[in-house]
């Protein structure tokens, strides 16, 4: 019984090294054909890293041919099995734009678009394939509006909406929460919860985030000198008002009420002190 089992181990051990010296030779003295049939037969085999070798070599000749359909398409799955995903989203791009009448033009859409959000990393980092991805999803989604994968498509897109939301989120309250060593943070915080709320209407974030843009008008307040105040009293109202009118049982209330009332405090404070100025300015020219 263990002659067999070494006699088949041997027999496997030969075959994978007539299978690997036979890729080599193919690789480096094959004819182009040659090494369009061993890349076939590597990509069916899973093989994909060496079937992308393979590939690379012979794309320039076959550029052109109608063989090129065929290899672009598995260049842009072996690239996506490989998880080169950032590279294998832009193969199928390339893909479904330079082969519109092809039956496999809406999966390499698809696939363009996955392999753009699998390569999107954790919210916190460049954003540049998480934008692709959304912009690819939802491309797909207008130009293949019956297609059976527009649910995954929508789901997708939502997580990726969520993320890019999550990101802009932090980076304002990153602002606001480093502003005591800045002041300049007060108003870099305010600008980003705007744009955030201006970018994502209806985003998940939007009561935080109008109860954030309040705090950070609130403090800034607190932080001026007298004459900046009136200005930036008024938009730290508009900003409870804003929350107010769209989150009246926010959980936020409680806390965004005392702010008013400092707010309005404040006001009353220097709307006195510019009526008093007003006063000296008139009796001076008297």
């Amino acid at each position: 019984m263990q002659k067999i089992k070494n006699l088949a181990f041997l027999l496997m051990f030969s075959l994978l090294l007539f299978s690997c010296g036979e890729y080599q030779k193919v690789l480096n003295k094959g004819t182009t054909e040659e090494q369009y049939k061993m890349a076939v037969k590597m990509y069916e085999s899973n093989k994909y890293g060496k079937a992308l070798r393979l590939f690379e070599k012979i794309t320039p000749a076959y550029r052109g041919k109608p063989q090129m359909e065929r290899i672009s398409f598995m260049i842009s799955q072996s690239n996506f099995n490989e998880k080169n995903y950032s590279i294998s989203g832009y193969y199928f791009d390339r893909f479904a734009k330079n082969y519109p009448k092809s039956s496999k033009k809406e999966e390499a859409a698809f696939l363009s678009a996955y392999s753009y959000k699998l390569a999107s990393p954790v919210f916190s980092l460049d954003p540049t394939d998480t934008n692709k991805a959304l912009e690819s999803f939802q491309s797909f989604i207008n130009t293949y509006p019956d297609s059976d994968k527009i649910p995954e498509a929508n789901k997708h897109y939502k997580e990726l909406r969520y993320k890019l939301e999550k990101k802009y989120f932090e980076i304002a309250k990153t602002y606001y929460r480093t502003a005591d060593y800045d002041l300049r943070n007060y108003k870099a915080a305010i600008q980003a919860f705007d744009n955030l709320l201006s970018d994502f209407l209806g985003s998940e974030f939007k009561e935080e985030a109008l109860y954030y843009r309040l705090k950070a008008a609130h403090d800034f307040v607190l932080k001026s000198f007298d004459r900046r105040k009136p200005e930036r009293i008024k938009d730290a109202i508009e900003a409870y008002e804003k929350l107010k009118r769209n989150f009246p049982e926010s959980q936020f209330m409680e806390d965004a009420n005392l702010m008013l009332a400092t707010l309005e405090k404040e006001k009353v404070r220097i709307d006195a002190l510019v009526a008093k100025q007003k006063e000296y300015e008139n009796s001076k020219k008297k």
